[in-house]
């Protein structure tokens, strides 16, 4: 999981500054300057795409200059790499806690009015939706398999994923995907189409599933199922073999 993996590289980080005790650059016979400054540039370019990739870019830059700067020299300050990584934790819970509340009230902004729209309807779990083409009767349960073509974006329209630009229907257990997608896909029937307003907690919540799909994730959806696959049970062994 990112929190661990970040808190991990924090450690070891520390581990590194904590060994060394000077800011002076030490030569290495064979190793020229310009390497040395390469490596450099490159440790810095890897510990702030760190920083980036664990959403803590609201940091104080200058503070972790300085600390840097304490920690090479051998000053005391007030956390060792024992103590570091537990508040690091900490403060990522912290910011994933805010951030959560302010993307909620984004999100519920955005629903309250989406939902006045013509057409939209809402479910018991706050599921939107707007039927496109009703399909025919053959409508998917949880057990079934699905063949689908399908279009995700986000509330910018920023599309993150797509089965159309791929040029190919996409096949998945109903059961295997997101709550949001299981109960809309199941709302028509082959040869429909549906729009869906996913909220996060009905699709990756706090999870990060990348630059294009980032935590707190409120989902729009374009599906059209072309093909229901009837879950088949399994024969019982007839008893005796």
């Amino acid at each position: 999981m990112k929190i661990f993996k970040t808190i991990a590289v924090c450690a070891l980080s520390a581990m590194l500054l904590a060994s060394c005790t000077t800011t002076t650059v030490k030569t290495v016979p064979g190793i020229p300057k310009s390497t040395v400054d390469s490596a450099s540039v490159a440790v810095g370019v890897a510990f702030a795409n760190m920083i980036k990739s664990s959403q803590m870019e609201n940091l104080n830059i200058e503070k972790i200059k300085q600390t840097i700067v304490s920690v090479l020299k051998g000053d005391t300050v007030i956390f060792n790499e024992q103590t570091a990584p537990m508040y690091i934790q900490g403060y990522i819970m912290k910011m994933n806690q805010a951030m959560g509340e302010i993307k909620r009230a984004e999100e519920d902004e955005f629903l309250a009015k989406n939902k006045t729209n013509e057409g939209v309807q809402e479910s018991e779990s706050r599921l939107q939706y707007k039927i496109e083409v009703p399909g025919n009767d053959v409508k998917p349960t949880l057990q079934d398999t699905v063949e689908v073509n399908y279009k995700g974006s986000l509330l910018n329209g920023k599309v993150f994923d797509s089965s159309y630009d791929r040029g190919e229907t996409v096949k998945f257990p109903v059961n295997g995907v997101i709550p949001g997608w299981q109960e809309g896909v199941q709302l028509i029937g082959e040869g429909g189409k549906v729009k869906l307003w996913i909220p996060f907690d009905l699709a990756y919540g706090s999870q990060d599933m990348g630059p294009d799909l980032p935590a707190f994730s409120t989902l729009m959806f374009d599906v059209e199922l072309v093909k229901v696959m009837k879950f088949q049970p399994k024969e019982e062994k007839k008893a005796g073999k």
